[in-house]
């Protein structure tokens, strides 16, 4: 029999809306708002192209997870699955380091917050003291919104992604009235003098090459990531069989159609300054409207809030699923009246803060860690949808109505787009040294931190919960 306390908690759990804007949430960071220019620089005219695709392969790997969710409801995301999958071995492995990951990926996300706005506010962000103050202040923040109970949290995420979408919109719409009070929509038709625009007498577009579009669709790319860890709260969420493979792919496809925008509007309206500017938040640069500007200023900050909030709410509930498998310890389950993880939350927080500390907040080697394991669980969990549809699995899984496209062919496409990804990823640039554009030498601690987060720490808690599996 539900009690009122059931009826209460159940409310508070994300219904399918909720889950579209923490999944948008979840996706939609900074990049769009800071990095834009960078796409453009190495694609010029075919930038539209390239962010098509880059939403393309997304969507494709979003469909993999969301077939995935609905034979496994648990949270932990590719956790759950690989552990219902491949057994507990496996699932231990990958649920570690996918924690890991997202608790440096919090890390990492507060560390821009925290230097883009001190750069914004015209402080120095290179300051160590500078950042440290920052990172306390946003991470105490982050703790009293979490303390306050899932509705809070629900009622943050709901507003961040709202405040973020409305800045996007106002750039696009913005962008179209310009274009057509100003006369440069007939820029439209002639997108490929963006290619012929020069600075110091140097085009800043080079030739196109096969290589150079498939940089900038991998460059592109990183900014549709983030739906992986949606999942990771499905216990939180109601209905997740049913509500997350409806809301992953119309997630993706919103964020497209958005970025698609963005940068079209940008490419028209002044691509130079796109991509030559110093500003902090680069797609501000191409309007001369100092309301407007900081109008997107306040977007993007709050866009970084927002994506700083839904980390918070993920990370920890990793753990907390592996508790929940008993494969850590029983305790890390213990939740608030107000049904907050407190435990896993202060452990994910804890690496979260000393972590990027450790290594003075330096993004690159941070960045690597986390780059990795999402390609890891790219590849996992597209194989254990198919496990799931053959009947392969080693734990029982829900009888979901099974689908040859979403559980077979999507999966198969899912790895073989996560393959080309990685052939043509820059694995010089995360782990070499580079100055000038040459590599000059090796960043150990790029691969000492690799090290630690693909075999140290993942055999140290082995053994620390050795007894507790047995």
């Amino acid at each position: 029999m539900n009690t009122s306390k059931d009826t209460e908690r159940a409310n508070d759990k994300l219904g399918f809306w909720s889950i579209v804007l923490l999944a948008i949430n979840s996706i939609i960071g900074s990049g769009i708002f800071l990095t834009p220019g960078s796409v453009v620089s190495q694609a010029g005219s075919k930038s539209l192209v390239v962010y098509l695709i880059a939403a393309i392969f997304a969507a494709i790997l979003a469909i993999s997870f969301s077939a995935a969710a609905k034979y496994v409801t648990k949270s932990g995301a590719s956790y759950a699955y690989s552990k219902a999958a491949f057994g507990d071995n496996v699932g231990f492995y990958v649920g570690i380091l996918r924690y890991f990951s997202a608790s440096v990926a919090w890390g990492v996300m507060a560390v821009g917050v925290i230097k883009s706005t001190i750069s914004i506010f015209g402080g120095n962000p290179d300051s160590v003291m500078n950042v440290t103050i920052g990172f306390l202040v946003l991470m105490l923040l982050i703790t009293i919104i979490n303390l306050f109970g899932q509705k809070f949290v629900k009622f943050v995420m709901n507003i961040a992604t709202a405040g973020k979408l409305f800045a996007l919109v106002l750039i696009i719409v913005a962008g179209v009235v310009l274009l057509l009070t100003t006369g440069a929509s007939h820029n439209l038709h002639n997108l490929a003098m963006v290619d012929q625009i020069t600075q110091n007498g140097h085009k800043i577009v080079p030739t196109l090459t096969t290589t150079g579009f498939v940089m900038a669709i991998v460059s592109a790319f990183y900014a549709f990531t983030g739906f992986e860890s949606v999942p990771s709260g499905s216990d939180d969420m109601q209905e997740p069989e049913k509500n997350l493979p409806r809301a992953i792919p119309l997630a993706i496809f919103v964020i497209a159609a958005i970025y698609i925008g963005v940068v079209a509007v940008g490419l028209v309206l002044n691509p130079k300054a796109l991509m030559t500017t110093k500003q902090v938040v680069a797609i501000s640069a191409i309007f001369d409207n100092e309301i407007l500007r900081d109008v997107i200023l306040v977007g993007a900050l709050v866009s970084m809030l927002g994506i700083n909030v839904a980390s918070s709410f993920n990370a920890p509930r990793i753990l907390e699923a592996m508790a929940r498998e008993k494969q850590l310890p029983s305790s890390l389950t213990k939740r608030t009246k107000n049904n907050f993880p407190i435990r896993t939350f202060f452990i994910s927080e804890a690496l979260a803060i000393l972590v990027p500390l450790a290594f003075q907040y330096n993004m690159v080697n941070l960045i690597t860690l986390s780059a990795m394991v999402r390609f890891l669980g790219f590849i996992i969990v597209p194989l254990a949808v198919i496990c799931f549809y053959f009947g392969k699995n080693k734990e029982q899984v829900l009888p979901a109505p099974k689908n040859v496209w979403t559980d077979i062919v999507i999966p198969i496409l899912s790895i073989i787009v996560v393959i080309f990804l990685l052939v043509k990823y820059n694995w010089q640039a995360q782990f070499g040294i580079i100055k000038n554009g040459q590599v000059v030498g090796v960043n150990w601690y790029a691969i000492l931190m690799m090290v630690f987060g693909f075999i140290i720490l993942p055999l140290l808690m082995f053994l620390f919960t050795k007894k507790k599996r047995k």
